[in-house]
């Protein structure tokens, strides 16, 4: 026994995030990077006093009533916490927390990366030239849509709406969002806020996901919403899958009501849709927002820092339950 507080990491981290993880806790690791399914997550958690999670392990009601009593706190390396039922959390007395901030200059690089591959047609380019089938050019090949100048739209303006809507900015672009409250002015930097979803929609010639997934927010693009964008506008996700209704997005695509789709999540993960893939217009990432070295060092950094405060008797500082 070493005295330290036992902690579970559910997922391969970086070398140092798992060193300082080793150093701290008594830990267990998963060198295979397995996902856990519900029984044997629920059976490592029994010796666990802390569990570092990511937003592929679920916690719902049932696997939180399955916990042991001596577990404190779900560290999640993310930060969605839609994985785990909060309420079913501060109900057993766990406390829960996430990563905010660390990830927001790098999945606003992603959803600019989306936005462009979307724009300028840019897997439908790769695919040709990789399949050997770039046998012709003329000015009517391949024409994309110029995004400088063209309206920014932002659904949830937090840590990564406000980075994407300055990444924007560098293009030239319009910046509007539509936010639960209005930002003060000196983080709105001018962009044009919207009191209802429908008033962003109707101006979003490139409309960029990066609100939670909630009750509320599950499938609020869907068959109306997409409806109300400008014609041949651009769909960017880069927060959750479970944001789109797939089959409405889907229509839209193959209608050329919208133009194209650039999306880093899927409701089905990971895998993504069929249907999605097989469509010229949409450039697709397997949900790497935040996949850059820089970040996923600071992201397991911040939930053991959480974990720390936690068995050092503090308030964690990224608490959400």
């Amino acid at each position: 026994m070493t005295g330290k507080p036992s902690l579970l990491v559910t997922r391969r981290l970086t070398d140092d995030v798992e060193a300082r993880a080793a150093r701290d806790y008594d830990a267990v690791f998963n060198p295979e990077d397995r996902v856990f399914g519900r029984d044997e997550l629920i059976a490592l958690c029994q010796q666990a006093d802390a569990v570092l999670p990511c937003h592929s392990e679920i916690f719902s009601a049932d696997v939180i009533a399955a916990l042991p009593e001596r577990l404190r706190i779900i560290a999640n390396h993310s930060v969605g916490v839609d994985h785990v039922d909060l309420d079913a959390a501060r109900a057993r007395g766990i406390i829960v927390t996430n990563t905010p901030d660390v990830l927001s200059d790098a999945t606003a690089e992603i959803a600019m990366l989306c936005m462009l591959g979307a724009a300028r047609r840019g897997a439908e380019g790769d695919r040709m030239i990789r399949e050997g089938r770039w046998d012709f050019w003329s000015p009517s090949f391949m024409v994309g849509r110029q995004v400088t100048g063209r309206r920014f739209g932002v659904l949830g303006m937090g840590r990564v709406g406000q980075v994407a809507a300055e990444r924007a900015r560098g293009f030239g672009m319009e910046i509007h969002y539509h936010n639960r409250s209005r930002l003060p002015a000196e983080l709105e930097k001018g962009a044009t806020f919207h009191a209802s979803l429908e008033s962003l929609l109707e101006v979003s010639d490139v409309l960029s996901l990066h609100c939670p997934a909630t009750p509320r927010t599950t499938g609020v693009i869907n068959a109306d919403t997409l409806a109300r964008l400008p014609e041949k506008a651009i769909l960017v996700n880069t927060a959750r899958g479970a944001l789109v209704d797939e089959e409405a997005l889907i229509a839209a695509l193959k209608s050329g009501r919208l133009f194209a789709a650039g999306l880093d999540v899927f409701r089905d993960e990971p895998g993504g849709n069929p249907e999605i893939a097989a469509l010229d217009n949409v450039f697709l990432l397997p949900h790497i927002g935040s996949a850059t070295r820089e970040t996923r060092d600071a992201m397991g950094f911040r939930a053991l820092d959480n974990i720390d405060a936690v068995f050092a008797g503090q308030e964690p500082g990224d608490r959400v339950a």
